[in-house]
């Protein structure tokens, strides 16, 4: 254990560093020692956070359950907390956060929530497990927000970057209001499999693709370098920057915020999983990096 609980995970092309503070990954680098994981600027102070037990805001940032009403702000608590440390080895990492007093007062139920990271050859990749170990329905959310480089090489513009997905993307994008998700869909700025990259796309907030036909995206430079974002279990992708941010967040989520104007019981929430008693969630997400 470093002094500062960061750990380090090395392959023959890729190196990552995760925080046991929400297990967060705050490095990634290639064979060259080049950084590819936006470093918490003063624009947005994150790297990678891990979403849980929801994803994006609720309504007046409120989990009403049962005649209940319960303050839980955007993206859950998990990013703020410190996750216990399960296994290691040079190309393993493994974290838990399991519920206790703390969790229970935004978060009135058990859970076991598992993220491991493993590198070989040029790819990490990111497993979550989310267990229900109580006798009744866990209602829940997560997902991640991996903060790229952007641009990814210096002296490239940002608006020479693309995104090329695996497969064509037509369907309609979702929007945000207030961090609250819009009712209405828009056409998507995705034209085939690409897309191209501007700020501009993210003077609305995040680009959300809830009805995402792809099992994957390159998110590439002129002439490289590059990475390859994958998923598996995952049923929404959020893409989003900020203004004078120099990084793309490529985020695959198990749920998303409250649509406008919802105001039911937290178990009605659109997006939610629903984990029965004993079972498991998990979904994967793996980053692989691309040569110059």
């Amino acid at each position: 254990m470093s002094a500062d609980d960061r750990y380090r995970i090395a392959a023959s092309g890729i190196a990552a560093t995760i925080k046991a503070e929400g297990a967060e990954l705050c490095s990634l680098t290639d064979a060259a020692g080049r950084e590819f994981l936006w470093q918490a600027g003063p624009a947005w102070p994150r790297h990678a956070p891990v979403l849980f037990p929801i994803v994006g805001r609720l309504a007046g940032d409120a989990l009403r359950l049962g005649g209940r009403s319960y303050t839980l702000g955007q993206h859950g608590f998990a990013r703020d907390r410190r996750f216990a440390l399960a296994e290691r080895d040079a190309t393993v990492c493994r974290f838990v956060l399991t519920d206790d007093a703390a969790t229970r007062e935004v978060f009135p139920f058990a859970f076991r929530l598992e993220v491991t990271y493993a590198v070989a050859g040029d790819t990490l990749t990111i497993g979550y497990a989310l267990d229900n170990p109580a006798g009744t329905v866990l209602h829940a959310s997560f997902g991640a927000h991996p903060a790229f480089r952007w641009p990814l090489r210096e002296g490239v513009a940002k608006d020479a970057h693309v995104l090329e997905f695996a497969l064509p993307e037509p369907a309609p994008i979702r929007r945000l209001d207030g961090g609250l998700l819009r009712a209405e869909r828009f056409p998507s700025p995705i034209e085939g499999n690409i897309l191209r990259l501007n700020e501009s796309l993210f003077a609305d907030d995040a680009i959300i693709l809830d009805e995402v036909a792809s099992p994957a995206v390159q998110f590439r430079a002129p002439g490289g370098p590059g990475v390859e974002v994958m998923w598996h279990g995952f049923r929404q992708l959020g893409l989003w920057s900020k203004p004078q941010g120099d990084f793309l967040c490529i985020e695959p989520w198990c749920g998303h915020a409250d649509p406008a104007g919802f105001a039911g019981d937290f178990t009605d929430k659109p997006g939610l999983l629903h984990i029965p008693p004993g079972g498991r969630a998990e979904a994967e997400l793996s980053v692989r990096l691309l040569p110059t």
